[in-house]
């Protein structure tokens, strides 16, 4: 049963969310609504904006075979119905920008392929909201807000079948003394996620509380995040970049997860090597100041190449460092890769693909396959649609089917924006 705590906060959170609507329809084809006039709200304009999704999901989550039992040891599939009503609206101003971005989305289990599947339904949504003070001045200051409630976890511990309620709250300021050449942007974030089970029940064979749904809100957290980055542009194209910060992380109901601290310091460059050619490169440490220690290299190495005016390729490598829920820390290898091509001025391809090697304090050990793929097609000037296919895949050292899994998901999409 879901905690009152934790109830009253996801409603509030579905509230918000409904004040403050988000649309990804807005970031395809160049990001901005493709198509419309929207209302005028002062200097800026508002757009509505409706999702219409089919998804053919094979791992939703866990449920007994025939509706009665025994229960299924494999993710069980579904066909689901995605609605999105949103908004955008962007209100420019040199005293105070506004940028919000949202949407509410339902998602229904139609039941046709598992029986009671229908009864993991749930209502979802995204936000986020900034508010951008003297935007083209020296100094100036940002302050946002982002919600999010679906069944993607940030916690990669935990295993499938959990809803993650997720709000983080930032600010942030940007200086830029002598003409910009220099710039620092301090940060200050505090998020918290809560979760809670999809399918109401644990995996087959999960003796340990990360791969069971029913046991996940024991892992709920806070997250606090202070940093600087800074960049220094020493030549025209080609910066010397910066970061570093603190981030604290605590549970609030585990009493055996250790809390972290962790402090990390970065440095390296990031420029033009070519007019096609982007790179960036950054090395330094992570340290975890915290009763249980440990600490990691952390690095970031990304090229972009712009292959023709039409065709962007992108790609690189990660390792990162963080808290995580039942181990205190884990470290991310990550490489990854993306493509982005627009054919004419209607049609465009996107494909994207990660692989992730987890270490976790102790003898754990995960990996991780991620694929997505599809066109995208601007019907009518108001009107995209969008066909593609997602692929995860994760294997894990504990044996337990909640960590061992692979979810294919095919998707037909239709976007409007007025």
């Amino acid at each position: 049963m879901m905690q009152p705590g934790t109830f009253r906060l996801a409603l509030t959170a579905l509230v918000l969310a409904a004040l403050l609507p988000w649309s990804a329809a807005a970031q395809v084809l160049g990001g901005r609504p493709p198509g419309g006039n929207g209302f005028k709200v002062g200097s800026g304009r508002l757009h509505p904006t409706l999702d219409l999704e089919t998804r053919l999901d094979s791992g939703v989550g866990y449920f007994l075979d025939q509706g009665t039992g025994p229960l299924s040891p494999d993710l069980s599939g579904e066909l689901a119905l995605h609605v999105r009503p949103g908004l955008m609206l962007d209100v420019p101003s040199r005293k105070v920008a506004l940028s919000l971005r949202g949407n509410l989305e339902y998602v229904a289990y139609t039941g046709l392929l598992t029986p009671n599947s229908s009864a993991a339904s749930y209502l979802g949504g995204m936000a986020d909201l900034a508010l951008r003070f003297d935007p083209e001045g020296t100094l100036s200051v940002e302050v946002g807000d982002q919600l999010t409630r679906s069944d993607r976890t940030r916690s990669v511990a935990l295993g499938a079948g959990i809803l993650s309620l997720y709000n983080e709250a930032r600010i942030r300021a940007q200086w830029k003394p002598g003409g910009g050449a220099l710039e620092l942007t301090p940060a200050l974030a505090y998020a918290m996620e809560f979760f809670e089970p999809l399918g109401g029940l644990p995996a087959v064979g999960c003796t340990e509380a990360e791969c069971d749904p029913l046991a996940a809100s024991q892992f709920n957290y806070g997250n606090l995040r202070l940093g600087v980055e800074g960049r220094w542009r020493f030549l025209p194209k080609t910066a010397l970049v910066a970061d570093t910060g603190l981030t604290y992380r605590g549970y609030f109901n585990d009493t055996t997860t250790p809390g972290a601290a962790l402090l990390h310091a970065m440095a390296g460059v990031a420029g033009l090597v070519s007019p096609r050619i982007t790179l960036a490169a950054k090395a330094g440490w992570s340290q975890n100041l915290a009763s249980g220690g440990g600490g990691s290299l952390v690095a970031l190495a990304e090229g972009t190449y712009l292959w023709g005016p039409s065709l962007t390729l992108k790609g690189g490598y990660m390792r990162s460092f963080e808290p995580v829920a039942a181990y205190g820390t884990f470290r991310d290898d990550r490489f990854y890769a993306e493509a982005r091509s627009l054919m004419g001025t209607r049609l465009a391809l996107h494909a994207a693909g990660a692989l992730d090697f987890l270490s976790f304090s102790g003898d754990r050990s995960d990996t991780l396959v991620t694929l997505d793929l599809g066109p995208e097609y601007q019907i009518r000037p108001w009107l995209l649609g969008a066909v593609g296919y997602r692929l995860s895949t994760r294997s894990s050292s504990l044996d337990a089917r909640g960590l061992n899994f692979t979810r294919n998901e095919g998707y037909a999409r239709l976007s409007a924006t007025y």
